[in-house]
């Protein structure tokens, strides 16, 4: 009997996603055993050290450039920088979430099983403490994102999947208010989820048939494995072209890119916004972190057959996020178009495989999550007494009931715009320029012409809310909290020190911008 090999592990390069995993088990045992009157405050403080402790543990890793666990994590410059992005952005949305000044109870409903629109929701909604089941929910979302960007084979890329979207369908559903419309967005994004889900394993067993009957190499899923095979399977090509089009609609299903977007505006706007700015910022630096690690390093030999289809894929997001923005009447539906064009402009730096391209990619993701969690903390601010005012006639002259904060909602719908002295027009700068270099014109001009249909909609909102006169219905901007009005801080600061002065993230990205193989 041969002997078993236990695969070597360096607990020290994991510790970020064990001290995350740790966090939200300690989080169940908090329920469980915790007054429900003290739950609050310690979900709420031992999340956010744990991101914190995590957020140390990414810093004193990172010149770690190694693979473990089996093969199944590569802790490298992308991996770590991603990691920190997820992080700090995850803080920032854990404030938001934590945020219990704006609205009595916080954002969340009180008890999950009662039934929507009966009189114990109607009282709940009047200001009972909100459930606090939602910090272990996110802390194992986050975890599950520290792996999907640091994955080194599909399977395990896979498992990080599901880790972090499952809390996240279940996130959705639990708005305080209007909850038949968070639950019908909660089940959509569900069923959708787990039929991108199956099409992402489908290609996972695809894959591993093509990776079959290399010389001296048994099969397997892992990225140095399916690179070797790309060269030298004898297998056919159709397993491989296959495959790698299963694996992408999982992937492309979580960057909300077309034709697999169809998910984003429902969910956006039915989730409580919290929960929205989390997947907005969060998710959508893990989905593009796996993205550039799958395309990059797995099928980097096979760029000449998948560039011209995710190159279709990125003009058909860009068009759809920017044609449909213009028609949108909701903030929080506009604010999802947004989000799906911003992943076609991220598809761009994706297929620009050199250094730059890559550094411009996470650039962007980080500069982006800053900038969409100060939007959507504004958001909850405008509110009547029936919640956040999310239809755009409501915002209506609200540059004259409160101008400091359609002074900072303006700014930030500029730096989506791309206006310079913003992050979003050094982001785009980081992003087009290496796609240029690298003889991808067509995908720069179609971002520029489609910034600039994506500008109407932006700037529609900023002369609403400037020049035209408050209403009777015109609502009211409530005080932020503590919690709000320092994820708000952050998230501006953040958009304008990254367009005023983005040397120092961009170099370190470029420092960071090199896979481990």
């Amino acid at each position: 009997m041969s002997e078993l090999k236990l695969p070597s592990i360096d607990y020290a390069a994991l510790a970020p996603i064990l001290i995350m995993l740790g966090a939200a088990l300690l989080g169940v045992l908090v329920e469980a055993f915790v007054p429900r009157h003290r739950r609050h405050l310690v979900q709420l403080s031992m999340a956010l050290l744990a991101v914190l402790a995590a957020l140390t543990m990414v810093v004193l890793n990172s010149d770690d450039r190694l693979i473990t666990a089996g093969s199944a994590i590569a802790v490298d410059g992308p991996a770590l920088f991603l990691q920190g992005g997820i992080l700090v952005l995850a803080a920032m949305a854990l404030l938001l979430i934590g945020e219990r000044v704006v609205e009595r109870g916080g954002a969340f409903v009180a008890h999950a099983a009662i039934t929507a629109e009966s009189p114990e929701d109607r009282q709940q909604a009047e200001g009972a403490d909100g459930a606090t089941e939602v910090y272990p929910l996110v802390t194992f979302a986050i975890g599950g994102m520290l792996i999907f960007v640091a994955a080194n084979d599909l399977l395990t890329m896979f498992i990080a999947l599901e880790v972090f979207s499952l809390p996240l369908y279940l996130l959705c559903a639990l708005a305080r208010r209007r909850r038949l419309l968070g639950q019908e967005a909660a089940l959509k994004y569900f069923m959708l989820g787990a039929y991108a889900s199956a099409f992402f394993l489908f290609g996972v067993a695809l894959i591993y048939g093509f990776t079959s009957g290399i010389p001296g190499r048994s099969a397997g899923v892992d990225f140095a494995t399916i690179n070797a095979a790309v060269n030298e399977s004898p297998a056919s090509r159709v397993l491989l072209f296959a495959g790698m089009a299963l694996l992408a609609i999982g992937l492309l299903f979580k960057a909300a890119a077309a034709p697999f977007h169809v998910w984003t505006p429902d969910v956006y706007q039915g989730a409580p916004t919290p929960v929205t700015g989390f997947m907005a910022a969060c998710t959508k630096v893990a989905a593009f972190g796996a993205l550039l690690r799958v395309f990059q390093v797995a099928f980097a030999s096979a760029s000449w057959d998948f560039a011209p289809v995710l190159g279709v894929v990125a003009v058909l997001t860009m068009l759809v996020g920017a044609v449909l923005a213009v028609t949108q009447t909701d903030i929080k539906r506009l604010l999802a178009y947004s989000s799906i064009a911003n992943a076609g402009y991220l598809l761009v730096g994706v297929l620009a495989p050199s250094k730059d391209g890559l550094s411009g990619t996470m650039f962007y993701l980080v500069a982006y999550g800053f900038s969409v969690l100060a939007a959507f903390a504004v958001v909850t601010l405008v509110r009547d007494g029936d919640g956040e005012a999310t239809h755009l006639s409501r915002w209506a002259g609200l540059g004259r009931r409160s101008p400091f904060f359609a002074s900072v909602f303006t700014f930030i719908l500029l730096a989506f715009a791309g206006i310079p002295l913003t992050s979003g027009f050094t982001s785009k700068f980081a992003i087009f320029g290496p796609a240029l270099a690298e003889g991808r014109a067509w995908l720069v001009i179609a971002g520029v012409l489609t910034s600039m249909v994506l500008a109407f909609p932006y700037l529609r909102v900023v002369v609403m809310m400037w020049l035209s006169e408050p209403g009777e219905s015109t609502p009211t901007v409530a005080v932020p909290g503590g919690l709000t009005a320092a994820a708000l801080m952050i998230g501006v600061v953040a958009t304008l020190v990254l367009g005023v002065a983005p040397a120092p993230l961009l170099d370190l990205a470029t420092g960071a911008a090199e896979f481990v193989r």
